[in-house]
């Protein structure tokens, strides 16, 4: 991948995207992770208005570190870039003081995690509003289109998507020539949606690594009985990933009246 070409590339879709929409830039929530590292140090990159948002909610420390450590630097190198912290702690306690918290531990805290997506959506697209921002999306290719591993109306729900058409592994090497933070580069990736520092491939069980080639394969056409051993086990884990969160990855189901009832 040519990554200098590739990074205007983004930056300039980005600008002409945002200028077309009459908007003055973009907001942008931050992790800690790489994918955000990335997507706000592109948005920062086309000159305009960029807001960063951290938004905690009971975050693991290294999470904070480095996600300060990030913002720093990004506004040490660009004057259009400005920040703002939304601690959702207190929204989200008393969220958990109104709403049923019965049944299967385990799908309680899913469902409280995917929570926690949803109200730093509300928060982005709060200053959105406020500053006539269009929110950018911080999931790459095999987090949207191949194991859906993110919220539906949560960090799904963006304006746009720039970094979506790349792989983790291309991520990365944007991250390197954007000059993402070391710590940010060397962390293992993680959604931070449980207050705990468990990785993508604790909660997936397969490395991103992993998953590309899954991908690659399904794309392929190939099936669980084409692999044996690990491959044939991570093949398993993307398509049962994959076929789970097909709702997320297609277009919300239209019930279409006939014309012969209209």
């Amino acid at each position: 991948m040519q990554t200098e070409k590739v990074v205007d590339y983004i930056v300039n879709w980005l600008k002409d995207y945002a200028t077309k929409a009459g908007v003055n830039g973009f907001v942008v929530g931050v992790s800690g992770g790489i994918d955000s590292a990335v997507t706000s140090t592109l948005c920062a990159k086309t000159g305009m208005k960029v807001l960063v948002v951290e938004m905690p909610i009971h975050q693991a420390k290294s999470h904070v570190s480095r996600a300060h450590e990030h913002i720093a630097q990004l506004k040490n190198r660009f004057d259009n870039v400005s920040d703002t912290r939304a601690d959702l702690t207190p929204v989200f306690e008393e969220f958990k003081t109104e709403v049923l918290l019965e049944g299967d531990e385990a799908i309680v805290d899913m469902a409280l995690a995917n929570t926690r997506a949803r109200l730093r959506m509300t928060t982005l697209y709060y200053y959105a509003g406020l500053y006539k921002l269009l929110v950018a999306g911080t999931g790459n290719k095999v987090e949207d289109f191949g194991v859906g591993f993110y919220t539906k109306y949560g960090d799904g729900g963006v304006d746009l998507s720039p970094i979506a058409d790349l792989m983790k592994s291309e991520v990365y090497r944007l991250g390197e020539q954007l000059q993402v933070p070391d710590s940010i580069m060397n962390a293992a990736p993680s959604d931070g949606l449980f207050g705990d520092t468990r990785s993508d491939e604790d909660q997936i069980g397969a490395s991103y690594p992993e998953l590309e080639w899954a991908m690659k394969m399904d794309d392929k056409r190939k099936t669980e009985s084409d692999f044996e051993g690990r491959e044939r086990t991570v093949f398993k884990i993307y398509k049962r990933f994959n076929n789970a969160n097909k709702h997320k990855m297609i277009p919300i189901p239209v019930c279409d009246i006939p014309n012969n009832f209209r």
